[in-house]
């Protein structure tokens, strides 16, 4: 039985065209036509005149542009989680980094963009590069990932279907609304072809943290991840997006398969020599039957590559339990 019965089709990609409920329009006097308005983290971002220079900030606002073959527009990109995938990246051509971390704002200014594009809202703050009034003050726009405005606290479930509508948003901010809906449509394809699992496992999501693990709730991409795979999350009645597990809670879920987020400042190998080396986590049924699945950062947040990590989880769990 394939996937299909459980992913939503109830958003066309002509209605998320119409960018319904996300967006409105307002008259531009010096155009002197209607200028499209997107409603973006509670703030209104003009989406013309369309920008020619962008700065990404995190990994998932470099790679949507990637993926819709928009490397030509970003001057910038900060706080990387990682390099991007090869198959996103164009021939000769190299990420221009601006900072390993968040951009000073001479560096940002010196860059000349149009529009910033956050992974984050905690990314635009006082004391970075800026609010998103303060980039206004400067001449520059600003783009948040909606599915990032609501962290750790209790927000409404993450859906596919919320990726597709910032997928959608991007491509009508940078005029490629064709690559997006094409993009959308080879997602969704993804998205059915995935294979119900014979036997769903209980999964416990291992994002990080050494002292009091963090781990995926109930709303956020973790959660929206396992359920695509056919799984279910231990922490899915948790309210927020990722939380922090006492060891002794992490120890009496008892998953069936305990998921190893790999980042480059806490790989899944010290995830797993830490669980092997707890003196509770150690006797998890998990841990002494080796039933790990590793997924790489940037595809555990909201972004294009959810779709990877959905079908890594899936691979994966199927060697591991065999009964598909």
């Amino acid at each position: 039985m394939n996937r299909a019965s459980r992913v939503s089709a109830a958003a066309s990609v002509a209605a998320l065209l119409g960018l319904v409920g996300c967006s409105s329009h307002t008259a531009d006097p010096a155009a002197g036509t209607d200028s499209p308005i997107i409603e973006n983290c509670g703030f209104d971002l003009p989406a013309e005149p369309t920008p020619e220079r962008v700065v990404t900030i995190k990994s998932t606002p470099l790679e949507l542009m990637l993926a819709l073959d928009l490397s030509e527009l970003v001057v910038g990109a900060a706080f990387l989680d990682g390099p991007p995938p090869e198959e996103l990246l164009p021939r000769d051509w190299e990420v221009p980094v601006l900072a390993e971390e968040l951009p000073g704002r001479e560096a940002l200014l010196a860059a000349e963009p149009d529009v910033v594009f956050a992974g984050w809202e905690s990314n635009l703050s006082a004391d970075g590069i800026g609010t998103r009034e303060d980039l206004s003050d400067m001449g520059l726009r600003s783009y948040i990932a909606p599915p990032a405005c609501e962290f750790g606290q209790e927000a409404s479930p993450l859906r596919f279907e919320d990726i597709f509508e910032m997928i959608t948003e991007v491509g009508v901010l940078f005029a490629a609304e064709d690559r997006a809906a094409a993009l959308i449509d080879e997602q969704r394809t993804a998205l059915e072809g995935i294979e119900e699992p014979e036997s769903p496992q209980q999964l416990l999501w291992y994002s990080s943290g050494e002292e009091t693990p963090f781990v995926g709730g109930g709303t956020g991409a973790p959660q929206m991840i396992i359920e695509a795979a056919g799984h279910t999350n231990v922490g899915a009645d948790h309210p927020e997006t990722w939380f922090s597990m006492p060891w002794e809670s992490f120890v009496d879920s008892d998953p069936d398969i305990i998921v190893l987020v790999d980042a480059p400042w806490h790989t899944a190998a010290d995830k797993r020599q830490r669980l092997e080396s707890h003196a509770a986590a150690q006797h998890m049924t998990a841990v002494q039957q080796e039933q790990f699945v590793v997924v790489d950062f940037a595809t555990t947040e909201a972004g294009v590559r959810n779709i990877e990590a959905v079908q890594t989880l899936a691979e994966s769990i199927h060697v591991l339990v065999g009964d598909q």
